[in-house]
Parts: structure tokens; sequence; C-alpha cells
């Protein structure tokens, strides 16, 4: 797989993507529709700038339009500009769709901002890195390993800068990601963000020993998709429960989005969500995992918390998603790092844009 070999950048940063867009003086066009553009185009406007167009791929243009603007197709764009700067706003991990980009990144000049997928009023730019750079730079050195580091200061890099060449430098298949783990050893396996099952038959794949697993997923309509697949299920016993994983046992919210905007939250951070769910503490399962996945769209630090005590006493491996909220990437790093010192911690990014699928492997 690539691996760019990538420093931090240097602190103080006086500059990021964001300022180049604000400065920019050409036609600003904005490559795709739909939640991410939305995002995008809010942030703009906070920055005073207006992109002159939106555009699709050719092939998906059908008359419609977005936010007032008729959507175009990418030929109508290059007819009609000389000169300008694309800003994608969609995310994709198709192979197919990854290389079409790879080719108008080397063709066209394009930027593609950092949208963080929760905490939305907190971005990844300078301002930020410098204010945070001492945990920054304590979550790299708490990488065990040179190609962790790298992937780190790549991801960085590509936040502040919105460089494609960032995110295909440094990735891995999924295959890389279980090489790092005891697979032989793991027998029981709790998935936290089960989703539709679809990390329960990694985990089947990949653990040959694997005999049980409890999931936990607390979007309503993902659980019914989750449970035709546990009922099917003859290989391995799956426990399924309709909750979110939390600090505390409690009552929570659950908004669903349909996205990667969904997430749970206690009552008292929010007024409005679309339905109630368990917050449940994976103490309080009396589980005894060799494995734990968390990918709960924002909750990790949350869900870590409530696992502090099945962490001390099983030493299951761990993964855990970093890229949902844009402090992340360090500060999940540090409270392992603080509160589970034994543990060995590496950093793999799959391949996808923008800088998601970003996971913490962390085993004794």
């Amino acid at each position: 797989m690539p691996h760019l070999k990538v420093d931090l950048p240097k602190y103080p940063v006086v500059r990021d993507v964001w300022d180049e867009i604000r400065d920019e003086r050409r036609p600003i066009v904005v490559y795709g529709m739909g939640n991410g553009a939305d995002k995008l185009f809010e942030r703009l406007g906070e920055m005073g700038v207006t992109p002159s167009d939106i555009f699709a791929s050719d092939g998906f243009v059908r008359g419609h339009s977005f936010r007032g603007m008729r959507v175009k197709s990418f030929s109508e764009i290059k007819e009609q500009y000389d000169d300008f700067i694309i800003l994608l706003s969609f995310a994709t991990n198709r192979a197919e769709v990854l290389e079409m980009l790879t080719s108008i990144d080397k063709t066209y000049d394009m930027r593609i901002p950092d949208m963080p997928v929760a905490g939305a009023n907190e971005y990844f730019d300078k301002e930020f890195y410098n204010a945070n750079y001492a945990k920054i730079l304590a979550a790299y050195e708490a990488l065990s390993d040179e190609r962790s580091r790298s992937v780190f200061a790549s991801v960085v890099r590509y936040k502040l800068e919105g460089k494609m060449s960032y995110l295909e430098g440094a990735w891995s298949e999924v295959s890389e990601l279980y090489s790092l783990m005891p697979t032989d050893s793991i027998r029981v396996g709790l998935d936290v963000g089960a989703y539709n099952g679809d990390t329960l038959r990694e985990m089947k794949c990949y653990f040959p020993h694997l005999a049980s697993a409890i999931a936990i997923e607390p979007d309503p309509k993902t659980y019914k998709r989750l449970m035709r697949y546990v009922s099917a299920e003859t290989d391995i016993e799956i426990t399924a429960l309709n909750a979110g994983a939390w600090c505390e046992d409690s009552e929570g919210l659950f908004q669903s989005s349909s996205n990667r905007n969904s997430s749970i939250s206690s009552t008292a951070s929010y007024e409005s969500k679309d339905a109630a769910v368990s917050l449940v503490r994976v103490d309080s399962l009396n589980a005894s995992p060799d494995y734990i996945k968390y990918d709960v769209e924002g909750a990790e630090r949350e869900a870590l918390i409530g696992s502090y005590e099945t962490i001390r006493q099983s030493k299951p491996t761990l993964l855990i998603s970093l890229y949902h909220r844009s402090r992340d990437i360090f500060e999940l790093i540090l409270y392992v790092r603080e509160h589970h010192p034994e543990y060995k911690l590496t950093l793999r990014r799959l391949r996808c844009v923008p800088a998601w699928e970003l996971d913490l492997i962390a085993t004794t």
C-alpha cells in the first residue's frame, strides 16, 4: 500500500486551506451535492465566499438544482471557465471513483475541505492546530511505529491543506488492520456501533476462533437490519442490543440522518432528537471480550469511559474510530495512553476521501 513519509506541520501554522479559499480570485466550483455540500456552503457563507457554480459528474446531471443553482456537468464547467478551483464536497471509498478523483486532481486544482462528521462547529483549521499543538504532538509521539506516525501526519496535513495527495499517500487494505491484531486468540468480540452487521462479518472472516459476540446498535431502523443478520447467523452466537454505548447507564436520544451525521447523546446535551434510546456502559454488560470495536459517530470517548473496567480486566484488543470529531485524532489516543498505558498504539487508515476510516489499533 502507498506509504508517504510525512512529518507534522511546523508549529505555528500561519496559513491553511480556508485562507486559500478566502483569497481565491478564480471561480470556485463545488463538486457534489447533498449533506456534504450543504455543510460546505454554510462554512463558505460564514467566510463571505460564494461559489460560482456547482457540478456533478457527466451522466449524473438531470436538470436538478441545489440551493437555487442549476447543477451543471463537469463538461459544462470546463467549457465555461478557462481556469477554476474545485472544492470536493462528497465522500467515497469506491475504487473507481477514487481513481477518477486522482485523475482530476492531477489535471485541475482541487481541494477537499475537511468537514467534521460530528462537532460541526469545531474545524481542524490553523487556529485549532496551533491551540492544540502540544496534545497533537503528544499523540503523534505516543504511536508505536513510523508508519503510524506518518499516517497521523498525513491526515493532519490533509486537514490543514485539503490536498488529495496526502489521502492517497498513506492508506492500507483492511487486511493490514487485522494483521496487527492477535487474531488467533480472539474468541469473544464486542461490536460497539454494529450497524447492519458488516463488521461482525469482518470479525468472523478474520478471527478464525470467534465463538460469540455482543453487538450494540442505537439506530432502531438499522437495528432491524442487524437482527436479520443475527437471526440468520449459525456459526457464532450473537447477542444484539438496541442501545447506544455511553459513559453511564441512562436514557438518551438518537438522531438519525441516514448518513454520517447520525449521533447519540445524553438528554442533558440536546433538546431536539429523533428517538429515545437506552444508553449503556460496556462495563455493565459483565462481558469478558477479547476484542472491542468502537465506531459510534462521535461518542467514542464516552464509550471508552464506560468500558474502563472491562478494558482493565480483560485487556481486549481495541479498534477505535478516530475521525468523527476534529479532536478525536489526538484526544482518543491520549485517553488510551493515559488510562491504559500498557497498550501498544498503531494507526492505519483505509482508502477513502475525505480522511475517514482512520482507526487506532490498541494491543497488549
